[in-house]
């Protein structure tokens, strides 16, 4: 308990030192996996590195330039370091944010097989089109519901023939599964490339690339410090690189190409692969903000989620309507057992139907509390949750649909769920606020009539 007491006491003096505008304005912030919140030192030490330095176009080699290159060069060698990946095996790509590293390796990977897990953000589903561009077999490993897992991956992984790739999140986004980093080795067992998507695991846990070795790992840094937005990575074996093959060329890509004898001489490592010029001006800030998780500890951000989602996961599904019929429909697991701090869930009306997300949205927002709602861009955990069967998935697609169109058409109980995540800046406060918000639902009958139409899932 002492330890326990002494971490609480230092996140306390961290929501007041670096994130007092939150109690300051009144907000509970509970959407730390739709993206994290910057520390105020992290935007002054950015500042102030700005005014005090002229920075140039880092394609030369002028002092302004350099100047810019060598910051840029810095942040990546940061990336790699705090990700415990050696520079001999590993490089980083800056891209736009996890969704851009993603698509590096779909446009470039040479598929023969795609595989992935049904709980995959739709940045990674959507890999499913280069590979069938390619001619390359595509298929899902389902995930069980209630706990939103998947049993067997053995099942689904055969034996790799040619280029094989397997793509899962080492966390959901949708319902805070932790899926195991040991399926890395399984895959590579049998042949098959790994892509990692980490966009919701690595703002409150560690990444050990020296352990664990994924071939291309996807990271988005607002969602792990907040600041900047805008830039991601994909952190990829150097290997797998001499096997991409980029389908077009770009300034900042080639060492040279010409337009009468119709060549080009592309970069190799990282360079290959960062089109145009990069954001030299907010790469630097991206080490600042790893340093600011250094000085936290990521364990320690760990332990501190775990213990804030554990109460937060114990109170809602202890919420009752008068009646004694539940008042909260968890999505996922109901214990902290390998889960991080995600919370995808309904309320319930006494009756047992689910309370419309849109009404949850309206309510949240009157109270200062930020909050997601919908299915998360994750369909297939969504399919999972709400026992949505493939027969119904069947129907075909309009042209004009709406989200409300598509739920009508194939039966959804809802048009999403509520998700409340936890992250860097969240104390006990925030939880309690919460749970008395979550109060006022029970034994709610009346809804009013006057809800917008949802526009995207």
């Amino acid at each position: 308990m002492p330890a326990l007491l002494e971490t609480n006491t230092a996140f306390d003096e961290l929501r007041a030192t670096e994130y007092g505008r939150l109690d300051e304005t009144g907000t509970v912030y509970l959407d730390y996996t739709g993206g994290s919140l910057y520390a105020e030192s992290q935007v002054e030490e950015h500042m102030r590195m700005l005014r005090a330095s002229v920075f140039g176009n880092p394609h030369s080699v002028n002092p302004t330039s350099s100047a810019a290159t060598a910051g840029v060069e810095q942040a990546r060698a940061a990336v790699l370091r705090f990700f415990n990946a050696p520079e001999s095996e590993y490089a980083c790509i800056f891209t736009p944010n996890a969704t851009g590293a993603i698509r590096l390796v779909g446009e470039a990977y040479p598929f023969t097989r795609f595989l992935a897990t049904a709980d995959n953000h739709n940045s990674v589903n959507g890999l499913r089109e280069f590979a069938r561009a390619r001619g390359a077999e595509t298929a899902y490993v389902p995930i069980d519901a209630p706990e939103l897992r998947v049993d067997q991956l053995a099942d689904h992984l055969g034996e790799a023939d040619g280029p094989s790739l397997f793509a899962y999140p080492a966390q959901s986004n949708f319902s805070g599964v932790k899926h195991p980093l040991e399926w890395i080795d399984l895959a590579h067992e049998r042949g098959w490339d790994v892509l990692l998507d980490c966009a919701a695991f690595a703002p409150t846990s560690r990444l050990d690339l020296s352990v664990w070795q994924p071939d291309f790992v996807a990271v988005s840094f607002y969602k792990m410090f907040g600041y900047p937005t805008g830039l991601g990575a994909l952190i990829v074996r150097r290997r797998m690189l001499e096997r991409l093959q980029r389908p077009w060329f770009s300034g900042g890509t080639v060492v040279a190409a010409n337009v009468q004898g119709d060549m080009v001489v592309p970069h190799s490592g990282h360079a290959g692969f960062e089109d145009g010029t990069v954001d030299y001006l907010g790469i630097p800030a991206v080490g600042i903000g790893l340093r600011h998780l250094e000085e936290i500890g990521i364990d320690m951000i760990t332990e501190r989620v775990a213990s804030l989602g554990s109460r937060l996961l114990e109170a809602l599904q202890e919420l009752q309507h008068s009646d004694g019929s539940p008042a909260v429909r968890i999505y996922g697991p109901t214990t902290w057992d390998r889960r991080g701090g995600t919370i995808a869930f309904n309320f319930l009306h006494p009756d047992g139907s689910v309370v419309d997300e849109r009404l949850v949205d309206r309510a949240a927002a009157a109270h200062d509390i930020s909050l997601r709602t919908g299915c998360f861009c994750n369909p297939g955990a969504g399919e999972a949750a709400f026992s949505i069967a493939k027969e119904r998935l069947e129907a075909r697609f309009e042209d004009g649909m709406i989200l409300d169109d598509y739920i009508e058409l194939v039966g959804m109980p809802t048009g999403g769920a509520v998700r409340v995540s936890l992250g860097i800046a969240s104390n006990f406060a925030d939880v309690e606020r919460f749970i008395e918000f979550a109060a006022e639902f029970a034994d709610l009958t009346e809804v009013p009539s006057d809800l917008p139409p949802r526009l995207a899932c």
